[in-house]
């Protein structure tokens, strides 16, 4: 199983990123998404989930109205629109995936302890 961020880079405060996460050898339709960030000197966060189906999704209180996840079964990938961007938003960005029952369609766990693989991350920059 390989997760694969990218998208990362340097922006200005109030600037826009976008961050893909192409998942391959597993079944993409089979698990629910996540993202999360380590900012420098902090631990590990829960920012964001997406249901299997993509019709559902869970934000914390810190990315809610700024950011959006989306998913696309079909290419197994999952994305992070990021608007409004802060110098806080600083971290590096990483996608996991949660594999889940079949039953559990609207499903969105948001616990890092929840989630089976990881992908390495990509390094999001925020100037003021």
């Amino acid at each position: 199983v390989q997760l694969q961020a990218s998208g990362g880079g340097f922006v200005q405060a109030g600037g826009y990123l976008r961050l893909s996460c192409v998942a391959s050898g597993l079944t993409f339709s089979s698990y629910a998404m996540g993202w999360f960030r380590q900012a420098p000197g902090k631990d590990r966060e829960y920012i964001v989930g997406i249901s299997k189906n993509g019709r559902n999704s869970y934000y914390s209180d810190s990315v809610k109205g700024r950011f959006t996840i989306s998913r696309d079964n079909a290419k197994a990938t999952v994305y992070l629109d990021m608007s409004n961007l802060k110098p806080e938003d600083t971290a590096v960005y990483y996608c996991a995936a949660d594999r889940v029952y079949s039953s559990q369609t609207a499903y969105v766990p948001s616990q890092e302890s929840y989630y089976d693989y990881w992908g390495q991350g990509t390094v999001v920059t925020v100037s003021s």
